[in-house]
């Protein structure tokens, strides 16, 4: 995706809506990379085929979120001061989207994709992801009934998302009769899970949630396997995508589920839609559907509903004209409350190099 250099202060400048599109392109999560800017390269191209946001062009600048958050926020504060952005959009893990709160968060418009912990009142900030208690409680239920899952491991990384999201899941299993055996974080970026699957080689759990990103959810996964703990433990995450899944092999991925709005094995009248027009724009080639990419076009999408419904992107104008904001979408229907979209939610599980969905586990 290119990003097409505006002079501040032209007329150009003053007309296009430009949207800060914060995904990863390195690190960790730049397996999501890819994916992320297509499916941005799609809601660009669908927009422009249209009216675009409030009869205007839409440019995005692509920044890169894989990087350490508080430059990722720096290069977006920078940009609004200097009125080069009118909103932020994207998927990003939770400890940048703090940073660029801290620094811009009531000042811009801004659509969060990514699956969050569900803690968040800043005006303008709208989250779109998956919810822990429609997302992740309602998988640790199904498991327990179909897969006997009622000792649990929690295996994370060290920051905000998987440490809340943890605390959530670990106070549910309290509550329904299940049990948490432990939890272990690990720094992001962690190349080394050795420690961490002699540890749970050493507790009775049969089910781990696994709160990790990326690349290290990729190298744990396969490690898991070679320590032939995939035969005795049944694994979720809700981060788990087809990249990841691809990516750790045939041999590492039994006994592993994911729950999302979205897989590309999701099959309805919506998806079939949205496949093909992906695939029609960006080709045969373009790089594998799934839900964190296909998130960063909702996004897009609803930040452009929002704006068109407000009649313009002044975070005061359109924080007032968001609540019940119905939104016929790939997902199926979001509905917008309290900045939150509610969604359905899907229990996928991992074949050989795929995600097959097997439950819908969350009516929105």
């Amino acid at each position: 995706m290119t990003v097409r250099p505006i002079a501040v202060g032209t007329d150009s400048a003053r007309r296009t809506v430009r949207i800060a599109y914060v995904v990863p392109v390195q690190g960790i999560a730049g397996i999501f990379g890819p994916s992320c800017e297509a499916c941005g390269e799609l809601a660009l191209a669908e927009l422009h085929s249209a009216d675009g946001i409030l009869g205007r062009p839409v440019e995005l600048v692509v920044i890169d979120g894989g990087r350490a958050p508080a430059q990722v926020a720096q290069e977006v504060a920078q940009l609004w001061r200097t009125g080069r952005i009118d909103a932020i959009a994207g998927w990003h893990i939770s400890a940048v989207r703090k940073e660029i709160l801290r620094l811009v968060g009531g000042q811009l418009p801004y659509v969060y994709a990514a699956l969050h912990e569900g803690e968040f009142r800043t005006p303008g900030l709208f989250m779109i992801g998956e919810s822990p208690s429609s997302q992740v409680l309602p998988a640790l239920d199904w498991l327990r009934r179909n897969r006997s899952a009622e000792r649990w491991c929690v295996v994370g990384n060290d920051y905000i998302w998987p440490r809340q999201l943890a605390s959530h899941a670990v106070a549910y299993l309290a509550g329904s009769g299940m049990a948490h055996r432990g939890s272990t974080f690990v720094p992001l970026g962690t190349r080394d899970f050795e420690p961490t699957l002699r540890w749970l080689e050493t507790t009775d759990c049969d089910a781990v949630l696994v709160l990790l990103i990326g690349d290290d959810a990729v190298r744990f996964g396969r490690g898991f396997a070679r320590h032939g703990l995939d035969t005795a433990m049944v694994r979720f995450s809700p981060i788990l995508e087809e990249n990841q899944v691809f990516a750790m092999g045939a041999a590492a991925t039994a006994n592993m589920y994911a729950a999302a709005g979205y897989f590309d094995s999701l099959v309805t009248a919506a998806t079939a839609d949205f496949a093909g027009r992906y695939h029609r724009v960006l080709g045969d080639t373009a790089p594998v559907l799934n839900s964190i990419g296909q998130s960063c076009y909702e996004a897009i999408t609803l930040l452009a509903a929002l704006a068109d419904r407000a009649g313009s992107l002044a975070v005061s104008q359109v924080q007032a004209a968001a609540d019940g904001l119905v939104m016929d979408a790939t997902r199926g229907t979001l509905r917008l409350a309290d900045n939150r979209v509610d969604q359905d939610i899907y229990l996928a599980s991992a074949g050989a190099l795929d995600l097959d969905v097997v439950d819908r586990i969350h009516h929105a």
